[in-house]
């Protein structure tokens, strides 16, 4: 069948048609490139120093992605909430291209807004521009305590003794406070060259401005680093207990060398094995309880004579039996304690016996 030109040319406007039909959608309307507000904005005080963390925006408010970042801006304000920036207190620095990850600043609080406010809070938000200088508004916001923190330990210390590292610090008395706050010191360590911390103890202020905390569970022959910082603890009525954070001492390095011999065994008792049996002295005694135990030496004398050692290897019980003895002779013994490290402690009180 051959088709006229009028009926190839309605055919092709026909197919040119339908095919339109298929690709076109309804117009779409021009992005504003807005960067989308940050909703986790996270706020840390230690001190008078308030550092705010947030994810930077990667995508505007109808979906698209963030060509080019402006301005972020810091806004505070003591209100309730923030309704609008205001003035800004400072301006964050863009992250590096391809790690638009995470934003923070580091903001210090005016000792006059913490004396004019101190059971009040300070609110803080992040305002992100884009290249044009135009935003979609705040990010969440965050409270801060504006209480007064309390200044860091004084003359800092630390020793090395058998029980552990002792740390030793001048303190302040508490002041008065009419709000439920509660004031403690906490100290923390650290391995030598480690960014990690563990919390090493912590004590109430008290009336007393002198301070001591034993850490007993450090381990042996480690370098640490120890320092302390108050926090103020808020409790109200109903509301989630609020810690701040102050200001930390300066760090103290303290090798935890262990000279210290175990503790010196008692109850040593001496027992002759009775006649019609092979000779031979049961020594028994009280066993030492330090972790670093490895076991004891025994020491016999005759009587105007020199102590000497009988055991050839560490006794690892706290019994012995000594059968190198002979018949009509008295015999004193003492029983040392010696650690992993090969630390020794003193010789037990003797005890005699004599051989029939």
């Amino acid at each position: 069948m051959r088709l006229t030109t009028r009926e190839l040319l309605l055919a092709v406007g026909t197919l040119l048609m339908l095919t339109a039909c298929a690709t076109m959608g309804p117009p779409q309307p021009p992005s504003l490139d807005l960067p989308k507000p940050p909703s986790d904005l996270r706020a840390r005080r230690k001190g008078d120093k308030v550092t705010l963390t947030w994810t930077v925006p990667t995508v505007t408010t109808d979906r698209k992605t963030v060509r080019t970042l402006g301005a972020t801006r810091i806004c505070r304000g003591i209100e309730p909430k923030l309704e609008r920036c205001g003035t800004p207190v400072g301006e964050a620095e863009h992250p590096a291209r391809g790690q638009k990850t995470g934003g923070s600043y580091a903001d210090a609080l005016p000792s006059q807004m913490e004396s004019e406010n101190p059971s009040g809070s300070v609110v803080y938000a992040v305002e992100v521009f884009n290249a044009d200088g135009r935003s979609a508004g705040l990010s969440n916001q965050v409270r801060v305590p504006l209480i007064h923190t309390l200044p860091p330990p004084r003359d800092f210390s630390a020793h090395v003794t058998n029980q552990g590292v002792v740390l030793n610090w001048t303190g302040e008395i508490p002041p008065p406070a009419s709000t439920p706050v509660r004031y403690v010191y906490r100290v923390y360590r650290r391995l030598e060259g480690s960014p990690q911390q563990t919390l090493a103890g912590e004590a109430p202020l008290a009336n007393d401005a002198s301070f001591t905390l034993t850490d007993s569970s450090i381990e042996w022959e480690n370098t640490y680093e120890y320092h302390a910082e108050t926090v103020t603890v808020i409790a109200s009525d109903g509301q989630p207990e609020v810690q701040v954070e102050g200001d930390d001492s300066p760090e103290v390095k303290v090798f935890a060398d262990d000279v210290f011999p175990p503790a010196v065994p008692s109850g040593l008792q001496a027992v002759f094995s009775g006649p019609g049996q092979q000779l031979f002295i049961d020594l028994i005694w009280a066993p030492v309880t330090d972790v670093d135990l490895d076991g004891y030496n025994v020491y016999r004398h005759e009587e105007g004579a020199a102590a000497v050692k009988v055991n050839a290897q560490l006794v690892k019980t706290p019994a012995y039996r000594d059968a190198s003895v002979v018949s009509g002779k008295n015999y004193f013994y003492s029983v040392s304690a010696m650690d992993i490290r090969g630390n020794e402690s003193a010789r037990s009180e003797e005890a005699g016996e004599r051989v029939p």
